[in-house]
Protein backbone atom coordinates (compact mmCIF):
# COMPACT_ATOMS: atom_id res chain seq x y z
CA UNK A 1 0.00 0.00 0.00
CA UNK A 2 1.10 3.46 -0.76
CA UNK A 3 0.57 4.95 2.60
CA UNK A 4 -2.57 5.62 4.92
CA UNK A 5 -6.15 6.14 2.71
CA UNK A 6 -7.78 9.63 3.02
CA UNK A 7 -11.42 9.35 4.02
CA UNK A 8 -12.44 10.22 0.81
CA UNK A 9 -9.96 7.73 -0.88
CA UNK A 10 -11.47 4.88 1.48
CA UNK A 11 -14.61 5.59 0.84
CA UNK A 12 -14.25 4.97 -2.82
CA UNK A 13 -11.64 2.34 -2.97
CA UNK A 14 -13.06 -0.15 -0.59
CA UNK A 15 -16.79 1.03 0.26
CA UNK A 16 -17.09 0.92 -3.67
CA UNK A 17 -18.61 5.38 -3.75
CA UNK A 18 -17.77 7.44 -6.27
CA UNK A 19 -17.07 11.55 -6.09
CA UNK A 20 -18.99 14.29 -7.69
CA UNK A 21 -18.75 14.86 -10.76
CA UNK A 22 -16.36 18.41 -11.96
CA UNK A 23 -15.14 18.11 -8.43
CA UNK A 24 -12.50 15.53 -8.32
CA UNK A 25 -8.45 16.84 -8.94
CA UNK A 26 -7.65 15.00 -12.30
CA UNK A 27 -10.65 15.29 -14.38
CA UNK A 28 -9.41 18.69 -16.29
CA UNK A 29 -5.51 17.21 -15.29
CA UNK A 30 -3.50 17.53 -18.94
CA UNK A 31 -0.06 17.05 -17.25
CA UNK A 32 1.93 13.58 -18.65
CA UNK A 33 2.62 10.45 -16.79
CA UNK A 34 1.37 7.64 -15.44
CA UNK A 35 -2.14 6.94 -13.05
CA UNK A 36 -1.47 4.67 -10.20
CA UNK A 37 -3.64 2.66 -8.01
CA UNK A 38 -4.45 5.33 -4.78
CA UNK A 39 -4.32 2.01 -2.85
CA UNK A 40 -1.53 -0.11 -4.06
CA UNK A 41 0.30 1.54 -6.15
CA UNK A 42 -0.24 -0.30 -9.55
CA UNK A 43 0.46 1.29 -12.42
CA UNK A 44 -3.37 1.14 -14.16
CA UNK A 45 -3.51 4.73 -16.85
CA UNK A 46 -1.46 6.30 -19.23
CA UNK A 47 -2.52 10.42 -19.79
CA UNK A 48 -1.50 9.52 -23.30
CA UNK A 49 -4.93 7.67 -23.18
CA UNK A 50 -6.88 10.22 -21.24
CA UNK A 51 -9.50 12.03 -22.51
CA UNK A 52 -12.12 14.49 -21.99
CA UNK A 53 -15.36 13.18 -22.39
CA UNK A 54 -17.65 15.56 -20.28
CA UNK A 55 -18.62 13.43 -17.70
CA UNK A 56 -16.90 15.59 -15.33
CA UNK A 57 -14.61 12.43 -14.06
CA UNK A 58 -11.07 11.24 -15.76
CA UNK A 59 -11.45 9.06 -18.70
CA UNK A 60 -9.58 6.91 -20.72
CA UNK A 61 -9.76 4.93 -23.25
CA UNK A 62 -7.56 1.55 -22.37
CA UNK A 63 -5.58 0.67 -18.61
CA UNK A 64 -2.06 0.62 -19.21
CA UNK A 65 -2.01 -3.02 -19.58
CA UNK A 66 -5.39 -4.95 -20.01
CA UNK A 67 -4.45 -7.23 -16.81
CA UNK A 68 -3.76 -4.02 -14.44
CA UNK A 69 -7.36 -3.26 -14.47
CA UNK A 70 -10.53 -6.02 -13.66
CA UNK A 71 -14.31 -5.61 -14.45
CA UNK A 72 -17.25 -7.04 -13.25
CA UNK A 73 -21.25 -6.36 -13.39
CA UNK A 74 -22.28 -3.75 -10.98
CA UNK A 75 -26.10 -3.98 -9.96
CA UNK A 76 -26.35 -1.51 -7.48
CA UNK A 77 -28.20 1.89 -7.99
CA UNK A 78 -31.07 -0.22 -10.08
CA UNK A 79 -29.00 -0.28 -12.99
CA UNK A 80 -26.69 -2.87 -14.80
CA UNK A 81 -23.24 -1.58 -15.41
CA UNK A 82 -19.72 -2.79 -15.74
CA UNK A 83 -17.13 -1.93 -12.61
CA UNK A 84 -13.53 -1.33 -13.32
CA UNK A 85 -11.60 -2.51 -10.08
CA UNK A 86 -7.84 -2.61 -9.55
CA UNK A 87 -6.47 -5.83 -10.22
CA UNK A 88 -4.14 -6.33 -7.87
CA UNK A 89 -5.84 -5.00 -4.56
CA UNK A 90 -9.83 -5.07 -5.52
CA UNK A 91 -10.10 -1.37 -5.34
CA UNK A 92 -13.21 0.29 -7.14
CA UNK A 93 -11.91 2.58 -9.60
CA UNK A 94 -15.07 3.82 -11.52
CA UNK A 95 -16.49 2.17 -13.90
CA UNK A 96 -16.55 1.32 -18.36
CA UNK A 97 -19.11 2.31 -20.71
CA UNK A 98 -18.94 1.69 -24.02
CA UNK A 99 -19.49 5.55 -25.64
CA UNK A 100 -15.62 6.16 -25.79
CA UNK A 101 -13.96 7.49 -29.19
CA UNK A 102 -14.88 5.04 -31.62
CA UNK A 103 -11.56 5.31 -33.45
CA UNK A 104 -9.99 4.04 -29.41
CA UNK A 105 -11.94 0.46 -28.93
CA UNK A 106 -15.05 2.37 -27.85
CA UNK A 107 -14.53 2.45 -24.30
CA UNK A 108 -14.68 5.00 -21.67
CA UNK A 109 -13.49 4.19 -18.34
CA UNK A 110 -15.02 6.49 -16.20
CA UNK A 111 -12.16 6.52 -13.38
CA UNK A 112 -12.13 8.57 -9.49
CA UNK A 113 -9.86 11.08 -9.11
CA UNK A 114 -9.71 9.71 -5.70
CA UNK A 115 -8.95 6.54 -6.27
CA UNK A 116 -5.91 7.28 -8.10
CA UNK A 117 -2.63 9.12 -8.10
CA UNK A 118 -0.55 10.48 -10.59
CA UNK A 119 3.07 10.07 -10.74
CA UNK A 120 4.21 12.65 -13.19
CA UNK A 121 6.85 12.66 -15.90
Amino acid sequence: MEGELSPEQYEILRQKGTERAFTGKYWDCHEQGVYQCAGCGTELFRSDDKFDSGSGWPSFTKPAAGEKVATEQDRTHSMTRTEALCATCGGHLGHVFPDGPKDDGGLRYCINSASITLKKK
